[in-house]
């Protein structure tokens, strides 16, 4: 019988399965969950109402900037139907688990909000399991990075495989304790519905609202036009624990729309236009358009 492995996100899958090939110990197939429930609503998420509202959020996402278009740059993007597509995969999850009373799983977090957002919303569903359910949580831990030099990797895509055979052993069962008091803070993040969910550090949670990166998306702009992805590179290289890329990308159009900040050049990707605040000191011939 081979172990379940969940990750949040593709990013994590190539390295794991890397590392799952090195060691037959670990052997089994690895279930990646996609949505990224570190931003956009959560409310009353567990009713079809809830996962609704949150496809709607990546409609508003995906209508400013198309999936199609963003196949070439590294920005992250969530389809659609992402939420309804995760909870297929739970369904399934919790088939196999019922059909087969050893099956264990394995879940890997990283030291990031994606990560443990994830985390919480997987634990309130699976109480029923408990002591089959094991959590790797690589908090503040030092690895080795390509050169042997000590870093500490906020994201498992960043680790490199071998260095997964030693964070194995960190592999324990979750307990009824933490079945009851995470299932409560994934209630209580539905409940709250922020905007953004940002990790202060351990398994702590933070919501704040969609605006929470304007002020400093607008500062990074300037006075004069400078790429738009570059203006999220310089907002995110300042975070601990980066926000999404296509989210920053959203806010910036949001503040075009509403006359905060102007653009020249399409309004797709990050890298499809410019960006600038209101006003003079515009050094180019050409005229910015303001959404």
């Amino acid at each position: 019988m081979g172990l379940i492995h969940i990750v949040f996100g593709q990013a994590s899958i190539p390295v794991l399965a890397e590392a799952v090939a090195m060691d037959e110990k670990m052997s089994g197939e690895i279930l990646c969950f996609e949505d990224d429930l570190s931003v956009g609503p959560l409310f009353i998420l567990d009713t079809p109402e809830g996962r609704n509202g949150r496809r709607l959020f990546w409609q508003q996402l995906a209508g400013i900037e198309p999936v199609a278009s963003a196949a070439d740059e590294e920005v992250p993007v969530a389809p659609v139907n992402e939420e309804t597509d995760d909870a297929d995969r739970f369904k399934s999850l919790k088939v196999q688990l019922k059909a087969d009373p050893e099956q264990e799983v394995w879940i890997w977090a990283g030291q990031n909000a994606r990560d443990v957002c994830g985390y919480y919303w997987l634990v309130s569903q699976l109480y029923d399991f408990a002591g089959r359910i094991h959590i790797i949580y690589l908090n503040n831990l030092p690895f080795l990075n390509e050169k042997g030099a000590v870093f500490y990797p906020t994201h498992l895509h960043q680790i490199l495989p071998k260095e997964f055979l030693k964070a194995k052993k960190l592999a324990r069962a979750i307990s009824l304790a933490e079945y009851e008091l995470d299932g409560d803070e994934w209630h209580r993040l539905m409940n709250e519905n922020a905007g953004i969910r940002l990790l202060e550090g351990g398994k702590k949670i933070k919501g704040e609202p969609t605006l929470f990166y304007d002020k400093e998306l607008q500062a990074q702009s300037g006075k004069e036009f400078v790429k738009a992805w570059r203006v999220v590179q310089q907002v995110t290289g300042k975070l601990k624990y980066p926000v999404m890329d296509q989210f920053l990308g959203w806010r910036l159009k949001e503040l075009i729309r509403e006359g905060k900040l102007e653009s020249k050049g399409e309004l797709k990707t990050i890298r499809d236009f410019e960006v600038k605040q209101p006003g003079e000191n515009i050094t180019t011939t050409e005229n910015p358009t303001t959404v």
